[in-house]
């Protein structure tokens, strides 16, 4: 009995075997599917991940490129050309009187007792500038005066005394000769007259030249003369007059310049200081040349101006003909502490910055004496907001011209 249950347990394991084997393997199937099916997932997140990448680096940079191309500002420039405009020279110089007179003692001085003018003021010719005392000089005309009226007195008793001799000498009571000393006494007495007459105009004269008068008509600069001080021949000079109130500038040209001057040239001249613009002309040009300086003075006659002062400074500008230069608007031409300069385009797109002369400056805009050719891409406008070296973009518009 118990054999027989022996044999059945064997049987029934026997026949559950294959089941157990057959669930191993499904199990060992699956778990091959899943890191299959992984495996697949991670390349595809990989893929993914390399292409969104790709594609926005791509888009990040056209948009940096894009972002720069429209950081360069459009500028707008001119290309001058050269045209037929008037020629100018530029220069500076000094004021001064055209005919400056210096006024000191012209007698025998003395003591200042009063100063009539100031600096500033015009004066008449002969017009009393200051009084020296005469107190002294006039008790000796005086005197002279005197003298004149003894001498008279003389002169008058020899003639009466020579009229009574002529009538007597028919006569017989006084001799010719008595005649002739009695009229030689009476010429004698009128010669002495004419002398003291002389002598006294001589005092009166004197005294007329103690005054200090203005030589001619003009205007007072300087006076270096006061009330109480003691003035002679060697005092030097009182005061100093502008003839006629005429004044003049020393204008300094190179050597180039001062051949395109001719007598005549116009001229504009403006006092450091002011906007004043004063209309004068050439009236002399100097005919040598500095060697040190390789300059020459052209002086410039102008009309009395009261923003006119000797020994002041100016600039002048002289119009000589006409010449062919760059014309450009004034908004072109900048300035700075070293002088004017514009703004233009050069090579690859870059601003640079350009030194030029002024010329004429007219409705239709500014010449430019030296610094152009006429060629360059020259900025118009906004030159005030760029910086030599940055990249711009040239719009071109109409010349000046």
């Amino acid at each position: 009995m118990n054999y027989e249950r022996k044999v059945e347990a064997m049987d029934s394991l026997a026949g559950s075997t294959p089941s157990f084997y057959d669930e191993g393997e499904s199990r060992r199937k699956r778990t091959r599917l899943i890191v299959a099916l992984v495996l697949i997932g991670f390349a595809l997140a990989a893929t993914w991940y390399a292409f969104t990448h790709r594609g926005t680096g791509a888009a990040t940079a056209e948009g940096a490129d894009g972002a720069a191309a429209q950081s360069i500002p459009n500028v707008t420039v001119v290309i001058p050309g050269r045209v037929s405009v008037q020629a100018a020279i530029a220069a500076n110089g000094t004021i001064a009187a055209r005919r400056e007179m210096p006024v000191g003692v012209a007698g025998e001085g003395g003591q200042v007792i009063r100063v009539l003018v100031e600096p500033g003021q015009w004066v008449g010719a002969g017009q009393t500038l200051a009084v020296i005392d005469r107190s002294v000089q006039a008790q000796q005309a005086a005197s002279l005066s005197a003298s004149i009226r003894v001498a008279q007195a003389d002169a008058s008793l020899a003639q009466a005394e020579l009229e009574r001799a002529e009538a007597l000498v028919s006569r017989g009571f006084i001799s010719k000769a008595d005649l002739d000393r009695k009229r030689a006494t009476r010429d004698a007495a009128n010669a002495r007259v004419r002398v003291a007459q002389a002598q006294y105009q001589e005092a009166v004269a004197r005294n007329g030249r103690l005054n200090i008068v203005a030589p001619a008509a003009g205007l007072v600069l300087t006076r270096e003369v006061e009330p109480g001080q003691v003035v002679g021949a060697g005092s030097g000079v009182l005061f100093r007059m502008a003839k006629g109130g005429e004044m003049e500038m020393l204008a300094q040209l190179a050597e180039a310049d001062l051949q395109r001057v001719r007598v005549g040239t116009r001229a504009t001249i403006t006092p450091v200081g002011t906007d004043l613009q004063i209309a004068g002309q050439v009236w002399q040009v100097s005919p040598i040349v500095d060697m040190n300086t390789r300059q020459g003075t052209a002086r410039i006659a102008i009309p009395y101006s009261s923003a006119l002062r000797p020994g002041g400074f100016a600039d002048a500008r002289l119009v000589s003909g006409t010449a062919e230069a760059p014309l450009l608007p004034e908004s072109a031409v900048q300035s700075s502490a070293d002088g004017n300069f514009v703004l233009i385009v050069g090579k690859d797109d870059k601003i640079e910055r350009r030194a030029v002369k002024v010329g004429t400056v007219t409705d239709g805009g500014v010449s430019i004496a030296s610094g152009l050719s006429g060629t360059e891409k020259v900025v118009v406008l906004a030159g005030a907001f760029l910086n030599p070296g940055e990249k711009v973009k040239p719009v071109i518009q109409k010349s000046a011209q």
